[in-house]
């Protein structure tokens, strides 16, 4: 196993803590693997509430991952689990169980499948709807190798909805290669499912009135002399045909999928029986599964969107941590999500767009308010983009509000669909910057770098949530694409004004005037180099100049030109990647105008590396973009 393990702290007890090899769950009967399922539940819900996590996906999938370790050998067999929300049972049952305990924290087990933690980990996951693809090379490389493996994709209903999925199932059912994939069904992704799909999934074969129907139809024929049995022999040879016309099989089967279940996904011998037939297939199948999210833990059986990515909190009640440390301050999504309703209300041009994450992104507030005026795409960021440029066409205003690291799937949609024909979308890009410990495939650190370059499009970053409010005013007066990021987390306090300000786009403010040395500064790092640079200044009587830009794209140049030539040195501070990010663009503007000669430059943001998960604190502090680390490089600078 990987370093990661090497920090343990003692295996757990019970039959969990006789696992040294994932195939010991092949040596345990029913009771035992009953009593596994119970124990990988408690050690999930104990390891979650001390560390926050994905609880109530993980133990909708406990008993499929106990039946999937008893039927299948993974030190040759490959599954990729979609997302990976739901991956803890497996984690615990991989040679994870001894250091479980350093779940999301810095340098203990990532949250997330993980390639470089554990050779049971084949595939790293984070964002939906990629298992199928992958899973569909991995069997590729299988054949070509004249193996005999299995490989499998278990992915989420919710996940189901994205194109990239159906995608891959078009290519696998074209391929026609033995491949399992396993549709996790329990009707939500993170928030309720929309759509048509998740409907058509709903519909099954256990309904009462199906099942009294089928045996009436089987006493009839069963009954008719001479031709009965013969009659009944074809109505069984076409059941498949009427399951596939009530169920979801219609659509897989249209795939060239082999249609299974659906099985109850809390039942280990339901499960293994059908893992068992489907080994025998030598064919792409589909295997649908019934679960319930938060399944055995009640508090996230009630409230499962609550639990599927939730904080510290009391395993026996249920009920959130409090930690006197914490602040009552509104978060940036909720000051998104207030502000939007309020220019709502007074303007009828204003929709609300979100990828299957209302409240995630605060716009649940906005659904109730003008459920007409709000569109939950599902897991759909592509069409999500470009059915707002449709909307923008027609002169409504349309916010699509999307976690930064989920708006890179639609790039393309962004450029040609809305960028290029100049419409009036804006981007609302929530937990920008570092968000954590859901890693580097949740960190917002690439949007500056990948939007700041396309033409037409606007970029703001505003310094405290009073600036967001006023971002969001000018960008509906902004007759094109724009984009506004902010992070995860709560703001500074700073009230917000009655009516938000209207700025002029490609301006700044001077927030602290000194000499010698100016910080120029975006986002959520505007605050900590104010309060650093006071700090500098009281240690070393040297005022510093503190400049929140604000404006990305078109960069603030005139006041950027006074500051360079007025200054000796210039410190450039972003929490997005310094490759293509504000400071470079700084940077090239500076040297197109020949304003560098003499200047001094550092920088601050994110190093040309993925960074790992753990507390915003701890990163911010690791990476020296926190109060103490600009202190540190504003006082390195002065010496």
């Amino acid at each position: 196993m990987r370093d990661v393990c090497m920090t343990g702290s003692g295996m757990p007890k019970g039959l969990l803590g006789t696992i040294r090899s994932p195939r010991d769950v092949q040596s345990f009967d029913a009771v035992q693997l009953e009593q596994l399922a119970a124990e990988l539940r408690q050690a999930i819900i104990q390891a979650v509430s001390h560390n926050g996590g994905h609880l109530a996906p993980s133990l909708g999938v406990v008993e499929l991952t106990v039946a999937m370790l008893s039927c299948f050998n993974f030190e040759e067999d490959k599954v990729v689990w979609d997302v990976g929300h739901q991956a803890y049972a497996w984690k615990l049952l991989t040679g994870r169980s001894d250091c479980f305990h350093t779940l999301r924290t810095k340098g203990g087990v990532s949250g997330f499948p993980k390639m470089s933690e554990s050779p049971y980990d084949h595939f790293g996951v984070g964002h939906s709807s990629t298992s199928i693809s992958a899973a569909l090379g991995m069997a590729m490389a299988r054949d070509l190798a004249c193996a005999k493996h299995e490989v499998m994709a278990v992915i989420g209903d919710g996940s189901m909805t994205a194109g990239l999925a159906f995608e891959g199932l078009n290519q696998a059912g074209h391929m026609d290669r033995k491949l399992l994939v396993i549709l996790n069904d329990n009707e939500m992704s993170i928030s309720r499912n929309v759509g048509a799909l998740s409907h058509f999934l709903s519909r099954n074969l256990s309904s009462r009135w199906v099942r009294r129907f089928k045996k009436d139809v089987e006493t009839v024929l069963g009954s008719v002399p001479g031709i009965g049995e013969e009659m009944l022999n074809y109505a069984k040879r076409s059941e498949h045909s009427l399951k596939s016309f009530f169920t979801p099989g219609m659509l897989f089967e249209a795939f060239h999928f082999n249609y299974m279940g659906p099985v109850n996904g809390h039942s280990i011998k339901d499960l293994q029986r059908a893992f068992e037939l489907c080994k025998e297939l030598d064919e792409p199948v589909l295997l649908h599964v019934m679960t319930q999210k938060g399944k055995g833990y009640p508090p996230a059986e009630s409230n499962p969107t609550y639990f599927h990515g939730v904080g510290q909190f009391e395993p026996e009640t249920g009920q959130a941590k409090k930690f006197a440390a914490l602040s009552n301050l509104p978060s940036y999504t909720d000051v998104f999500g207030s502000a939007l309703c309020r220019m709502a209300r007074a303007d009828k041009r204003i929709i609300a767009i979100t990828a299957a994450m209302p409240e995630g992104t605060g716009t649940a507030c906005f659904a109730e308010q003008f459920p007409e005026r709000f569109v939950d795409v599902g897991i759909c960021e592509q069409h999500a983009v470009t059915f707002a440029a449709g909307l923008a066409t027609q002169g409504l205003r349309p916010f699509v509000a999307i976690y930064s690291t989920f708006l890179q799937r639609s790039y393309d949609q962004i450029v040609h669909d809305v960028c290029l024909q100049n419409l009036p979308v804006v981007f609302c890009l929530d937990r920008c910057g570092l968000v954590g410990e859901d890693g580097p495939t949740h960190h917002g650190v690439f949007d500056l770098s990948y939007l700041r370059h396309i033409p037409n499009l606007v970029v703001l970053v505003p310094g405290n949530e009073s600036e967001l409010a006023d971002c969001m005013a000018t960008a509906l007066a902004h007759n094109g694409p724009v984009a506004i990021r902010y992070p995860r987390g709560a703001g500074y306090g700073v009230p917000l004004r009655a009516m938000p300000l209207i700025f002029p786009i490609g301006t700044g403010e001077v927030l602290e005037q000194g000499s010698k040395v100016a910080v120029v500064v975006v986002g959520s790092r505007v605050h900590p180099a104010l309060e650093a640079s006071r700090e500098v200044a009281a240690q070393t009587g040297v005022q510093v100049t503190v400049f929140n830009a604000r404006c990305v794209k078109p960069l603030p140049e005139q006041q950027l030109l006074e500051i360079a030539r007025s200054h000796e040195k210039l410190l450039l501070i972003e929490e997005n990647a310094l490759i293509g990010g504000f400071s470079s663009g700084v940077l090239e503007f500076l040297a197109d105008n020949d304003a560098l000669n003499g200047l001094t430059v550092r920088r601050l943001g994110v190093p040309d590396a993925f960074v790992e998960h753990g507390l915003q604190k701890e990163l911010r502090a690791m990476l020296g973009i926190d109060k103490c680390g600009i202190a540190a490089t504003l006082r390195s600078m002065l010496e």
